[in-house]
């Protein structure tokens, strides 16, 4: 330890010395170059240095050698073992703002004017703010707005980490502004201004705290569940659903309205009904969003009702033959249905008033259509028949043929989904086509018309594939060979493959971090996608055909194949026969905990002591032993 501070103490010194004779040569240059010799480089040695100058006080009147450079003052202080005179440089120059409107008032000889001292006092009262909102930066400060957009690069956890450095840094740490753009930045209260909530950083936490309620709710399988029934509709036909609202539609002609979130009940009148037709005919497909519900029926019929006028049909058009497809846009009231070739989009201009915007006629039956997700001046509507998909808007005219977005010959279509920018179809393979790897599903690129990514490798043809509601880099479909797979769409590959179903899997969703699938067996499985392991499982009588959830809610709906079951007599007479026949839908809500008292019914609650017999809430609010006799 010795030696290594005497090699030390030896550098330093040596050091020394080569920065005197460095500014001796620089001097003699000096003198060399204009001819004179400079009074500050022969009094070197008496003037003081930087350092020197403000460690004694008392040498601070003696000049300080202006052709001495500042580097050779700053390496003298690091050899002596002094700190870095920025601290001190900084303080100086606090002190001298702090004096310089007292100075020059005593340096002026002028008679004081009467302004003098508001502005003496305005002066102090900006310096006074400057000081509160300068945020100390290690050994600089920085203006509060400065600060605040350093702040806004940092998450959660860095902003909770800089709160407990000083009084200045928390105060900054929880500005609105920045847990404001948090809370948006993770999906909460998406439009909200900073306005709305007093404090955002209580707000993001509390919906975290309920995210992960819900989440732990979803994988434990608590919550409430409800059957929405419907004995007078007979036989159900079709069921959709869309933020809280389900529509449903029966073999009665009737189409049932549900309102999940206040648990609104309304009986949407057909036209038939308001015609007094004596056969009603069957529904064969519904749908709904926000504003606007549909339904078409089996002579062709289409009727459209607003969600928050009324029950009645706000348009109604007819068909030459049964729809076969029927679908809503979810952003706005457009609608596309099709009967046989005949494919036709309506939607409401300027005034509100439901117009055809065009109706085409393909070379061969359609076998479904879809809208595409988005808001647009007409709609764009994607439609497919055999083995081609088409892409249809109003700038089509009949003298051209339809935009093909798709068409191999001998392979056709057996799925398809949109969404606001792409196209995913399930392509059947044939003959020749099951050398090539066997069915595949294509996404197409909507703005291109070019085919983008091909997956998938199956021997069983892909039954349902759902790119809209899925995570926006994930793209997962069903298949008949009782697989549900998931796919990277920015790689290619397979993230997860699920044996989920032993007779096909007919309809799928998923999100970020589950997947919920249901089968032509009747259940409903729920998976953790990261494992790969199933949560939990529902069993129903009849086919899965309808599944939609979001945060906290799940619909499922079992639609029956046969709308006349054989042996089975359902009238309207005798209203609980044979209700195995028809059909059930399910809202499940996993935001409740179902072990809250709340949530048991009043006449389930038992206030008895004893514990056997009771372990399943079963008793009578007031037990007839405890009543009283008048």
């Amino acid at each position: 330890m010795g030696m290594e501070e005497d090699e030390l103490s030896t550098f330093r010194e040596r050091w020394k010395q080569e920065l005197k004779k460095n500014t001796k040569t620089s001097c003699k240059d000096k003198e060399r170059y204009f001819g004179h010799p400079s009074k500050d480089s022969s009094s070197l040695h008496q003037s003081a240095s930087f350092w020197e100058k403000q460690s004694n006080a008392s040498e601070q009147s003696q000049p300080t050698p202006k052709d001495q450079p500042q580097y050779v003052s700053i390496a003298e202080g690091l050899l002596d073992g002094r700190s870095s005179p920025l601290l001190d440089r900084i303080e100086q120059e606090r002190t001298r703002r702090k004096r310089a409107p007292w100075s020059e008032a005593l340096n002026t000889d002028a008679p004081p004017k009467k302004g003098n001292k508001c502005q003496k006092l305005l002066e102090q009262f900006l310096q006074d703010l400057n000081e509160m909102n300068d945020i100390p930066f290690f050994d600089v400060e920085l203006p509060y707005e400065l600060a605040l957009k350093i702040f806004h690069f940092l998450g959660r956890t860095d902003l909770g980490r800089c709160a407990q450095v000083s009084k200045s840094w928390k105060v900054l740490a929880e500005d609105e502004v920045l847990w404001h753009r948090l809370c948006l930045k993770e999906g909460y209260h998406n439009g909200a201004s900073i306005s709305d909530s007093p404090c955002w950083k209580s707000t993001l936490r509390d919906c975290r705290n309920t995210e992960n309620v819900v989440k732990s709710n979803w994988k434990n399988r608590v919550g409430s569940i409800r059957h929405l029934q419907y004995e007078l509709g007979k036989v159900l036909c079709d069921v959709s659903s869309f933020a809280g609202l389900v529509i449903a539609g029966y073999t009665s002609g009737d189409v049932r309205l549900w309102d999940t979130l206040h648990w609104d009940k309304a009986y949407l009148h057909p036209t038939h009904s308001i015609r007094d037709e004596t056969s009603a005919p069957y529904v064969s497909h519904v749908r709904v969003n926000k504003t606007v519900a549909t339904a078409a029926y089996e002579n062709g019929c289409v009727d459209v009702w607003s969600t928050e006028t009324g029950l009645e049909p706000i348009h109604q058009y007819q068909h030459l033959q049964r729809v076969h497809a029927l679908d809503l846009s979810p952003d706005s009231p457009a609608l596309a249905s099709a009967s046989g070739p005949n494919v036709r989009v309506d939607s409401p201009d300027e005034q509100s008033y439901w117009r055809s915007q065009y109706l085409v006629q393909l070379p061969k039956p359609v076998d479904g259509v879809l809208v595409v997700p988005g808001r647009r001046d007409v709609p764009l509507v994607t439609v497919w028949a055999g083995e081609s998909v088409y892409l249809l808007d109003s700038r089509w005219n009949e003298e051209e043929e339809p935009r093909v977005l798709h068409s191999v010959y001998g392979h056709p279509v057996t799925c398809v989904d949109v969404s606001p920018s792409r196209a995913a179809l399930g392509i059947k393979s044939c003959g020749w086509g099951m050398n090539d790897g066997g069915n595949k599903i294509q996404v197409y690129s909507l703005e291109t018309s070019q085919c983008e990514l091909t997956v998938g490798n199956s021997a069983g043809d892909f039954t349902c594939v759902n790119l809209r509601d899925s995570h926006p880099h994930l793209l997962v479909c069903g298949n008949k060979d009782r697989r549900v797979r998931v796919f990277d769409l920015r790689t290619g590959s397979s993230v997860v493959s699920l044996y989920a179903h032993h007779m096909g899997v007919t309809t799928v969703q998923a999100d970020d971090w589950k997947i919920v699938s249901g089968g032509g067996e009747g259940l409903v499985s729920v998976w953790e996608m990261r494992i790969g392991a199933k949560l939990w499982e529902m069993h129903n009588r009849h086919p899965v055909r309808h599944i939609r959830f979001n945060t906290s809610t799940l619909v499922t709906a079992n639609v029956p194949d046969e709308k006349n079951p054989r042996g089975a007599c359902i009238t309207d007479d005798d209203l609980t026969a044979h209700r195995r026949y028809r059909g059930l839908i399910c809202h499940y809500d996993f935001s409740m905990d179902s072990s809250t008292p709340d949530h048991v019914l009043p006449i389930c609650r038992s206030n008895y002591t004893e514990s056997s017999g009771y372990n399943y809430n079963i008793g009578l609010s007031m037990p007839y032993d405890i009543l009283k006799s008048p």
